[in-house]
């Protein structure tokens, strides 16, 4: 994909970013620049390769996921305002 002058004001004037000539024709030579690392990047064969969730192979030291406060949901429901069924109401703000 290769982008014009024209097209590169026309996005200017979408984006309410206002461009000369010069700083257009500049634009049009970056833009398409990165349209061509991005086609380049796309004709890459990517078949039977799996994706990466890190670009090394590394992984999280994970801790135990054990609960370690008390559970004290009834002290706190107990001294709200209004509670029904195990759930805080709060006042409706969205007619």
């Amino acid at each position: 994909m290769s982008l014009s002058p024209d097209d590169v004001k026309r996005i200017a004037r979408l984006a309410r970013i206002e461009i000369d000539d010069a700083q257009a024709q500049a634009t049009q030579i970056q833009l398409n620049t990165i349209f061509g690392l991005i086609a380049t990047m796309q004709a890459v064969n990517t078949d039977g390769i799996a994706p990466m969730a890190h670009a090394q192979e590394v992984s999280q030291r994970l801790r135990p996921d054990l609960a370690t406060e008390p559970d004290q949901r009834a002290a706190f429901q107990a001294i709200a305002p209004a509670v029904d069924g195990g759930l805080y109401l709060v006042p409706r703000v969205v007619e």
